[in-house]
């Protein structure tokens, strides 16, 4: 087992890693940048690393200074959390050239299911379905235009090294496709320094499901169930749920049979989620896989009892999985609460809290780094919490949320408190009746006086 975990990350996924390792008996380093000095993270681990000014480039994506911090405090194992560099293959590589263990997925894998083509290219050989798309990139203009006409319209023009909605384009007549092609393509190119792009059928009142994975070094995976993300702002999930309203017990298993079988095909090691488009015929379509821990993860943990950090360190450290399959035992919402004016486009809000009460009691879990006082910087994710509420049904759960978001206060700041508050009392969202379309037609009601 490890000694001593570096965590190459900030803020409330920081936390929760430095909160199962001091469980585990494992010391925990953590780094941050200037803009973070004051950071919970940096008070709760062990030992705490400053690694640059407040730029992401220049401390949180700074892979010398990263390996530097780990190398001086002796840490022989790096959790990179979420984001920043938990997909970067090439810091997989070079914690391996050093001898720290990197506790996600392998360079090979990250490349492998890193490039959206590839991925689903590696999806349909496992036999998982797959939308109907283009094999490989689009060459030119013309191959797209063929393509379109095959599949018919509408299509989806998607960036191939893609993430948070950029280079994607959907065009709903053959008129438009020159246009979103060329904006895509700029776009993603600007974005990524990559326009490469493909091509899929575009599937017509989508949900957005993903299962949950854990691979093991010995070739063994098992899934933890699905967790329903449909409710996303320009690609942006909003609110997560398990499990999903739109679930049947037949669809789920078909559904988590998918999910071990792609995971097993490619010998996934370490916490991953594939991620599934399911029509509304039920028809479910392999989107992307994730190979890192997720930011709903908690209320897989929630419905299931089992902890999923846990598990990473577990597997990345050799121990095997027992091979099981969970299904959710509860029901579990969670609310990502952000820095944002809900009633003014989502704005960023950074500044500081000068007030804040969290809710408790039972079935209610917050995770997160901020505190009263704490200045919320600007050069990050605007995530500044995750309110999870559980219990035996989705309305009991839902109830519970109401509950929790009325008692949560944060002042200094604008935060989307009031957008998750409306949403709990949406007929459709209380129905269980929404896909990713979903906030299209969401307005928020004028702010209480």
């Amino acid at each position: 087992m490890f000694k001593k975990i570096l965590i190459a990350n900030r803020g409330e996924i920081a936390l929760r890693v430095i909160r199962t390792c001091r469980e585990m008996g494992i010391k925990t380093v953590a780094v941050y940048s200037t803009a973070d000095a004051e950071s919970l993270h940096v008070k709760f681990a062990d030992e705490a690393v400053c690694i640059g000014p407040a730029p992401s480039n220049l401390s949180y994506l700074k892979m010398s200074n990263i390996i530097a911090a780990a190398e001086i405090t002796n840490a022989d194992a790096i959790h990179p959390g979420y984001g920043f560099l938990s997909e970067n293959a090439k810091f997989s590589k070079i914690c391996q050239e050093h001898g720290i263990k990197f506790i996600g997925a392998s360079p090979e894998m990250i490349e492998k299911m890193g490039d959206k083509a590839t991925a689903k290219a590696t999806m349909k050989a496992a036999g998982v379905p797959c939308v109907p798309g283009s094999d490989g990139l689009l060459e030119s203009f013309e191959h797209a235009q063929k393509l379109a006409k095959e599949f018919g319209y509408p299509v989806m023009l998607k960036a191939t090294a893609g993430g948070g909605g950029k280079g994607m384009r959907a065009v709903w007549k053959a008129e438009d496709l020159q246009k979103a092609w060329e904006s895509a393509k700029q776009e993603a190119g600007a974005a990524f320094g990559n326009d490469g792009m493909y091509m899929e059928k575009l599937i017509e009142e989508p949900r957005h499901i993903e299962i949950q994975v854990v691979g093991d070094s010995f070739g063994k995976a098992c899934h933890l169930s699905e967790r329903d993300c449909s409710v996303q702002r320009r690609h942006q999930k909003l609110t997560e749920e398990t499990p999903s309203p739109f679930m049947t017990d037949e669809l789920r298993e078909a559904m988590g049979t998918a999910a071990v079988k792609a995971a097993e095909y490619i010998q996934y090691e370490g916490a991953g989620t594939v991620e599934f488009l399911v029509d509304k015929h039920r028809n479910f379509y392999f989107m992307e896989m994730n190979t890192r821990i997720q930011v709903e993860h908690p209320i897989t943990e929630q419905v299931i009892d089992y902890d999923l950090i846990r598990e990473q360190i577990l597997v990345a450290a050799g121990v095997p999985i027992s091979g099981k399959n969970y299904l959710p035992q509860l029901h579990s919402i969670e609310c990502r609460i952000n820095a944002e004016d809900p009633y003014n486009d989502f704005r960023p809000s950074p500044g500081k809290i000068t007030t804040l009460h969290m809710p408790g009691g039972h079935g209610v879990r917050l995770d997160t780094h901020v505190y009263s006082g704490y200045t919320i910087p600007p050069n990050y994710d605007s995530m500044i919490a995750k309110l999870i509420t559980t219990a035996q049904t989705r309305e009991e759960a839902i109830n519970k949320m109401k509950r929790a978001l009325d008692e949560f206060v944060i002042e200094g700041v604008k935060t989307t408190i009031p957008f998750h508050r409306q949403l709990m009392d949406e007929p459709d969202y209380v129905a269980g009746n929404y896909t990713t379309k979903f906030m299209e037609s969401f307005k928020m009601n004028e702010p209480a006086n």
